[in-house]
């Protein structure tokens, strides 16, 4: 089955579901909904996959970028967590995502801060995640080991760093994904191709175990969708539809520097974060020449937000972070944007009011997912990250409906990977795999598709979301589809393009 999604096909298939059963609903379209409704899709089961807003309009867009081995959890002896960790960095990287995950080289900065033990200490650390992900079967020539770098050559790759008082670096790989919501359209689309109904501005009014009320955001329409199961993949806002769900939320916050800020920057950093251990603050360039730096942990009282906002203290503490590191410190006039997510921590093992654990226990719900089946059946998966969404969407789908094929998603390539057509652009490439000679022949069909809209990004591009990646409206374009909208003056100068592009069907 075809894999685009467009507005045509949504309205056809939301007639669809109106009548008869689904096999399995599955509510919302964070990479762990798009995850379970490929998974259930790929079991040849019969899936509907809805979300009150856009693929990866919540948690999902907001990541760090990382598709990481579990460095972090094996220091806090979370060896589990880490191997799993290790292993489904090698699925992206090795056979279902390997034209939008790749290995990125991160410094850490031996400067007076980290003291010969401590350096000592991280290496050792680096080496068992290296050791993981041989056991994992990742080669090599994906993703390189570590080694210490002299200050000179430290350096080269990061010539903002403060030289007095460096004494060299720590250089370790990781995965990095280029754009984490194309990762999640990439996800849905995949499960398109294979019969799955992807459904977004359908908001879920009620949950049970047979199926939910909905309504459509466009047209205030409400109706029901009858399943024989039912997934819960709503993630911060799980306890909403499942009040037995209990949740704490953590914010994490990033800021957008402006091209240039810290200099020729060619790697990312590991920047200790002062009188914690084992946590570090992340320095990751992008290829239109921003950066981004992350990740702040507090706690969010009160109400969850559609859309969090990333506080001033944030941005305050992460560039005084930053500041302990760089040559010169760097002012709030180099942070064109912040986005902050929200973390959907476990509240409590088994989560609260009766809802029960499936599979195995866990020592850090905030670390290892969890799946919980509420007293009428619905089942819900939380926790986790992005790095293990197909595994968080195989034991939910495995605990809705226990009598299915095996799961097949390990081994399933994502729309976009396979051979790329020589002599493409990169830009094109680093975007779209498979598909770049797709767009670049739009392009030429129609020259005037490539006009440049705003950070790299061009008409052609906004033209193929609203065709094939499900656009409906312009912040689909400049939020999810492309990254134009962490910058606002940026969202400003492209909203007349994603306006045009889509009356461009």
């Amino acid at each position: 089955m075809e894999s685009s999604l467009n507005a045509a096909r949504r309205a056809r298939e939301l007639d669809e579901v109106r009548t008869g059963v689904v096999d399995v609903l599955v509510v919302g379209l964070g990479v762990t909904g798009a995850g379970a409704a490929l998974d259930a899709a790929s079991r040849g089961l019969s899936v509907a996959a809805v979300d009150a807003h856009d693929l990866a309009f919540g948690t999902s867009r907001w990541s760090s970028k990382l598709v990481h081995g579990g460095l972090r959890y094996l220091a806090s002896g979370q060896v589990g967590v880490a191997w799993e960790s290790a292993v489904e960095r090698g699925v992206l990287l090795r056979r279902t995502a390997p034209h939008l995950v790749a290995a990125h080289p991160y410094l850490l900065p031996l400067t007076s801060d980290v003291g010969p033990g401590e350096a000592a200490t991280v290496m050792t650390g680096y080496r068992l995640g290296d050791a993981l992900r041989a056991a994992a079967g990742t080669p090599r020539s994906l993703l390189p080991g570590p080694s210490r770098l002299t200050a000179a050559r430290a350096l080269a790759l990061a010539p903002s760093l403060r030289p007095h008082g460096l004494r060299g670096a720590l250089l370790s790989w990781d995965g990095r994904v280029v754009d984490d919501a194309r990762l999640v359209v990439a996800i849905a689309r995949t499960a398109a191709a294979h019969g799955a109904r992807v459904l977004t501005r359908c908001r879920a009014l009620a949950l049970a175990g047979d199926g939910a009320r909905v309504r459509d955001e466009l047209t205030g329409a409400e109706f029901d969708i009858r399943a024989r199961a039912v997934v819960n993949a709503t993630g911060v806002w799980a306890g909403g539809l499942v009040p037995s769900v209990a949740l704490r939320p953590s914010r994490g916050t990033h800021l957008v520097l402006r091209p240039g800020a810290l200099g020729a920057l060619r790697a990312g950093l590991h920047v200790p974060i002062p009188g914690e251990r084992a946590r570090f603050a992340l320095v990751l360039p992008q290829a239109d020449g921003r950066i981004y730096v992350g990740l702040t942990d507090e706690p969010l009282d009160g109400a969850v937000p559609d859309v969090p906002e990333a506080p001033e203290s944030d941005v305050a503490f992460l560039l005084e972070v930053l500041g302990g590191v760089l040559d010169r410190p760097l002012g709030r006039d180099q942070v064109a944007g912040a986005f902050a997510g929200l973390r959907p921590l476990v509240d409590g093992p088994g989560g609260a009011g009766g809802a029960g654990r499936v599979g195995g226990a866990t020592a850090d719900l905030s670390r290892r997912h969890a799946v919980l089946r509420s007293p009428d059946g619905v089942v819900t998966v939380v926790g986790g990250k992005l790095t293990t969404y197909r595994r968080m969407a195989e034991d939910a789908v495995g605990a809705a409906c226990p009598h299915a094929p095996a799961s097949r998603t390990a081994r399933l390539p994502l729309a976009g990977a396979g051979p790329v057509r020589p002599g493409l652009p990169r830009r094109l490439v680093l975007r779209y795999g498979a598909e770049a000679g797709a767009v670049l022949d739009l392009m030429r069909r129609e020259p005037e598709l490539a006009e440049p809209v705003a950070a790299g990004i061009t008409l052609a591009d906004l033209v193929w979301a609203v065709r094939h990646e499900g656009a409906l409206d312009a912040g689909d374009l400049l939020d999810r589809r492309t990254r134009i909208g962490l910058v606002a003056e940026d969202w400003a100068a492209a909203l007349p393009a994603a306006e045009a592009a889509l009356y461009r069907t």
